[in-house]
């Protein structure tokens, strides 16, 4: 099994070549070695400098390793992400299991992902003494497919309760919404590893199906963790770091050894997530949806009526999405 524990390598500096060497992953400047990696070290590697060249064995040794290798576009929101054709030992049962899933099967995941999606905002508001407690009642009802769109009427209050009034979630933006797109590219490489480590195909989405997407499955299960890179940005503006600096980097990277409490105790987020892509795979298996999320501690009372007023306010980019996407999924036959 791949350890979802690793280094996650960035290169920022321009002309640099990145190699195998045996074991390592070597970087050079010209002729010059100026650092290497042991390939066994990684989790992921991520190239923001555009002037970066990569050998191909270099790649194929990552592949085998399961490392994801991300290339960020503009604002450090991700275009392409390599994951290997090969992975868990039972991957041709798993995803024999996964294209036979049948469409009340989807709908109860997306119904388990969107409600934890809404609790885990719910804890983040709770971190950030915001009001909280509308969002335990949202979970709540959710019903199997979303069919009444939860997942967007909590968008409406998440985002003004979480960053202010002013704030609007804009992937080309900077400040906020560069370093959400650091954080998201760090954890979509985090979950495309854990999905692949556990047999399935993440091309084959449960919800998402935009056909422009080549990894739609990780886009759904990485929802319910969204908000802890959302926590997390929300603490470095309150520091004063506004921009995609090294530290806030730092920051957002080491999310992933961040401890959740879950069914088989206290464990780095990067196990977690690798525990609920292997519950999503013994879904598909047994025919029953049983997705497993960490627990979260939701205080905080039933505020239902601060987060009404704020109802006028809609998350253009999410709830786009999620309207692009439900519209795609709904023309399919229902079961």
């Amino acid at each position: 099994m791949v350890s979802p524990l690793g280094r996650v390598v960035e290169i920022t500096e321009e002309g640099r070549h990145l190699s195998k060497d045996r074991g390592f992953l070597v970087v050079q400047c010209g002729r010059e070695e100026v650092g290497r990696v042991p390939l066994d070290d990684l989790m992921a590697v991520m190239a923001t400098a555009r002037g970066t060249s990569v050998s191909v064995a270099l790649l194929a040794a990552l592949a085998d390793r399961g490392v994801s290798f991300i290339v960020p576009g503009a604002n450090f929101a991700p275009t392409a992400l390599l994951w290997p054709v090969e992975g868990h030992h039972a991957v041709s049962k798993r995803m024999a299991a996964q294209i036979d899933r049948t469409r009340l099967m989807e709908k109860r995941l997306w119904q388990q992902v969107v409600a934890a999606k809404i609790r885990r905002q719910g804890w983040a508001l709770h971190r950030a003494g915001a009001a909280s407690g509308a969002f335990g009642r949202l979970a709540r009802l959710v019903k199997p497919g979303d069919p009444d769109n939860i997942e967007a009427q909590a968008a409406r209050r998440y985002w003004p309760l979480l960053m202010g009034a002013g704030f609007r979630r804009d992937q080309d933006a900077p400040g906020a919404n560069a370093q959400l797109n650091y954080g998201y590219a760090v954890l979509r490489a985090a979950v495309a590893r854990a999905i692949c480590a556990s047999g399935l195909h993440p091309g084959l989405g449960v919800f998402h199906r935009n056909s422009q997407n080549s990894m739609p499955l990780v886009d759904d299960l990485m929802e319910p963790f969204r908000p802890i890179v959302d926590d997390a940005v929300r603490c470095l503006l309150a520091d004063g770091v506004t921009d995609v600096t090294m530290a806030a980097k730092r920051s957002l990277v080491a999310l992933l050894w961040q401890d959740e409490v879950s069914a088989a105790g206290t464990s780095p987020l990067a196990t977690v997530i690798l525990r609920t892509a292997q519950s999503l795979a013994d879904s598909f298996l047994s025919g029953s949806a049983m997705l497993a999320f960490p627990f979260l501690e939701l205080g905080g009372r039933d505020d239902g009526d601060d987060a009404e007023r704020l109802s006028d306010h809609v998350d253009g980019l999410d709830v786009r999405s999620t309207r692009d996407d439900k519209a795609t999924a709904q023309s399919g036959d229902e079961v």
